[in-house]
């Protein structure tokens, strides 16, 4: 039997989560904000026809991506919207997207600057590297339960609980870009005068475009992994669906969904890498 006191770290959790809960205000105005930046992508694509919303996609792809297997993708990405299209799965492919899109521009917009800061301080890389170990492996579960206590039920939580997840791989392919920039470059500019905002935005945040490319990649499948999860406290989506289908022990519904979810990843996963091998050709 083990004699040694037992810390009280769940009661103390506990307490900390319930001295956030009085801050109603502010988590009010935060579930406000995000819902506001989720609610415009979601009448976007509500107002854009399916056929037109399959074109745009296309001339995307097209416009960015320059290699050889270009026309394969195209096909793929016809193939695969018009799939979802037909199984009925269209307005849960975009809530879904929308839930990604949301959570992957909060996540850059916050991230970036982390990562820039970790590049100029050692000390604000000591203290933010535990830190984004502790987002990016702690069980994304756990995330649910204080979002859900400060965020409420429906697609904020969900948002929020994925921005956690997804956005250590940008402060991270940040801060490697800006570190990787060659010294010389740097001496370059300091002769030249350069300020530490013209050196940052005109010499370092170019040259370290492509690693910061792959933190977005990154980032936006993370989001995509975790829309089941965020199904679990009310993220409407093909997450949704994949969860009831769970529950109702329906595998083929769970795999028409699943293959919905697949099919949206690798349109994803093929855009952001291709505007990363454009650059490096550039």
């Amino acid at each position: 039997m083990n004699n040694i006191p037992q810390l009280p770290l769940a009661h103390w959790i506990d307490g900390f989560v319930d001295w956030l809960v009085s801050f109603t205000g502010f988590f009010n105005g935060v579930t406000n904000f995000i819902g506001g930046i989720n609610n415009a992508f979601q009448w976007v694509f509500d107002l854009i026809p399916i056929w037109l919303f399959i074109v745009l996609v296309l001339a995307l792809t097209y416009y960015v991506n320059r290699d050889d297997q270009r026309w394969t993708l195209l096909g793929f990405e016809l193939f695969g919207l018009l799939l979802i299209w037909n199984l009925d799965f269209w307005r849960d492919m975009t809530q879904t997207l929308t839930l990604v899109l949301t959570s992957s521009l909060i996540a850059l917009v916050i991230g970036i600057p982390l990562g820039i800061l970790m590049s100029k301080s050692r000390i604000a890389e000591i203290i933010l590297k535990p830190i984004l170990d502790f987002m990016q492996t702690m069980p994304a579960f756990v995330y649910l339960i204080p979002a859900v206590a400060l965020f409420g039920i429906g697609m904020v939580p969900g948002i929020v609980a994925s921005v956690i997840f997804a956005m250590p791989p940008t402060v991270r392919m940040t801060n490697m870009g800006i570190r990787e920039v060659p010294s010389e470059l740097i001496e370059a500019a300091d002769s030249f005068g350069s300020t530490e905002w013209q050196k940052l935005f005109k010499v370092e945040l170019p040259l370290a475009k492509t690693s910061l490319m792959a933190g977005v990649n990154q980032s936006m499948m993370l989001s995509l992994s975790m829309v089941v999860t965020a199904s679990m406290i009310g993220a409407m989506g093909l997450g949704t669906k994949v969860y009831f289908a769970v529950g109702r022990n329906d595998a083929g519904g769970g795999f028409a969904a699943g293959l919905a979810v697949v099919i949206l990843a690798i349109i994803l996963d093929r855009l952001t890498q291709s505007l990363t091998r454009d650059h490096k050709r550039g």
